[in-house]
This record gives structure tokens, sequence and C-alpha cells, in this order.
């Protein structure tokens, strides 16, 4: 049977401690690795600037951002009047925003290509006071409205280019519009000369009927 003083006789043993003093480097040293290694991976305390692209060209940005070690994609485009195609319109992350080396940065530029609107339903359904400021804050724009018979300010039709539109087609965005527009003068004019005609188109004579004396 061991005794108490057998048991703890592995003190006076040298082997043992040399192998207790090599786990303890052994992991100390896998543990200074490991840190070292998620430092360097996560590039621990490295930060760089976004710097700012916008109103600047696709190919300018890209530049600026590759050599502040960052690269870039384009994820959207957006047409806006009288700006050339290419330009930066949006950003993100933003400019001025702390990054690590290597990060995207998501760039929304210009397009030459005018989106096209569908026409809201507005056709033989409203005045022309409500179908210009609904068709204004779309973004299109009215010429003088083309005054056809019917009752007063009643909207029509809607015309572009000459064409007779329908509710829901889509035409390009800013689109010059005429409306046509009912005007009751017209109405009446129109019925009144109608009215002429049937009447003017019964023939009229003042001669008297002459009787066949032969049949008698």
């Amino acid at each position: 049977m061991i005794g108490f003083k057998d048991f703890f006789s592995f003190r006076k043993n040298r082997f043992f401690w040399i192998n207790i003093t090599g786990m303890i480097v052994v992991v100390c040293a896998v543990v200074w690795g490991t840190l070292a290694w998620l430092d360097s991976y996560t590039r621990h305390g490295e930060a760089h600037i976004v710097p700012d692209v916008k109103n600047k060209s696709i190919e300018e940005a890209a530049k600026i951002l590759n050599n502040g070690t960052m690269k870039s994609v384009v994820i959207d485009s957006n047409y806006v009047k009288g700006v050339p195609a290419g330009m930066v319109l949006e950003q993100t992350p933003a400019a001025g925003s702390r990054v690590k080396e290597g990060r995207t940065v998501y760039l929304t530029i210009t397009t030459t290509s005018v989106p096209l609107v569908a026409l809201p339903d507005i056709i033989d359904n409203s005045s022309v006071r409500q179908a210009a400021a609904k068709l204004k804050s779309i973004g299109f724009r009215l010429t003088e409205p083309e005054l056809v018979p019917g009752e007063q300010d009643w909207v029509y039709g809607i015309k572009y280019r000459g064409k007779e539109l329908k509710s829901g087609e889509k035409i390009p965005h800013e689109a010059l519009l005429t409306l046509c527009v009912g005007d009751t003068h017209l109405r009446d004019s129109l019925s009144v000369d109608s009215t002429y005609i049937e009447l003017n188109a019964i023939p009229e004579t003042d001669e008297k009927a002459e009787v066949d004396d032969s049949w008698f």
C-alpha cells in the first residue's frame, strides 16, 4: 500500500518537472502564436480613411480608391438631367469613414438612359387641374391644353408628340405632354351647327303642285 510520503515522492523526480515546464512553454507559445495570427489576420489597429469620390468619374474614383488600398464596385445607376454618364452620385461607406485595407466601396453612378414612367389613370377620370398637378409631381411637363368638345375642364385624352396615349403606357421621364381638355363652348357650337345643317337639309319650294288633267 502506497504511503502518504510515497504519494508525493514525484516532487523529487526531475523528469516530472521538466515535463511540466515543457507543457507550460508549449501552451504559452500556442496562445501567443494564436493571438499574433489573429492580430495579423484582422489587421488590428490598422484603418484607412475612405476618400470622397462623389462627383468624380468612375475611372477617377476607382483610381483614387485603389491608391487607398480599397476596391470599388458599381451597384446602381440613376439618370440625372444635364450630368454626363459615369459620374459618382453616392458611395457606401461614406467619405471619412475608417475601414480596413481591401474594403469594397459601393458606388452609384449616372446613366444617359432616360427612365420610363407609367402614365397615371387620369384620362376621362379627372379635371385638368387634378391631372396637371399629378403629372407635374411625377416629373412630366405640359404644353397648352388642346380644347375638345365636352364637359368644361374635363380631361378626355393625353398626347405625346402627336400620339394619343393610354393609361399605364410608359413614356420618358420629363416628357412634354398635351392634355385634351373639354370645352362646353365647342360642344354647344357643334350642337348648333348640327341642328342648322339638319334644318337646311330639308328643301324649301314656293311652287304649287301641278295637276295632270289627262287622268280626268
